[in-house]
């Protein structure tokens, strides 16, 4: 009876993965992320939002074709929350590396903010004109850091729809750097 209840619970979990219920961890748009420093955060929240969550979604708004067609065209979203309990200066330096290997992956920097010990970094990975994703670090430099990777084919149109959905605000950044990445 207890290898039956095993196999039909790993069953199950097989059909959920196939389903597309959590974001796909392979493929252009995801980012393959560490971290921001094992012995100086801890993981206050984690989500996996994958395409048939946010097809869902899309199919109960309806005042908003923008979003709507936004989330539709994602294949997933992953959100993670930190809580800085060590050294800021170490996460600091995890989050700097992390975006160094995010470059050497292929991604292209977009956007900087910095204001005071907060810094925030928009990343995409592009082919051509195709955005295959966007990826955000963001750390408020002594509490919490934030890290979001959202994938799928996103239009050049949507992508102010996504500064808005990411809740990026320069009305009060200090230092707003915008790449222009090359081609």
């Amino acid at each position: 009876m207890r290898t039956k209840a095993v196999l039909l619970a790993a069953g199950f979990c097989l059909a959920l993965s196939a389903c597309s219920f959590t974001a796909p961890r392979g493929g252009p748009g995801y980012a393959n992320l560490d971290s921001p420093g094992v012995m100086d955060t801890d993981r206050e929240m984690s989500i996996s939002l994958g395409r048939t969550i946010l097809r869902f979604a899309a199919n109960h708004i309806e005042e908003d074709p923008e979003t709507v067609a936004l989330l539709r065209s994602l294949d997933g979203i992953r959100i993670r929350i930190y809580e800085i309990d060590g050294s800021a200066a170490r996460v600091a330096h995890k989050i700097d590396r992390m975006q160094i290997s995010l470059q050497d992956d292929g991604w292209l920097p977009v956007m900087l903010v910095r204001e005071d010990n907060e810094r925030t970094q928009l990343m995409l990975r592009a082919t051509g004109s195709t955005i295959h994703g966007l990826t955000l670090i963001t750390s408020d430099g002594t509490s919490e850091a934030v890290v979001i990777n959202l994938i799928g084919d996103i239009a050049p149109e949507h992508f102010s729809d996504v500064m808005v959905a990411l809740d990026i605000d320069d009305g009060n950044a200090q230092d707003i750097e915008v790449v222009q990445p090359a081609g």
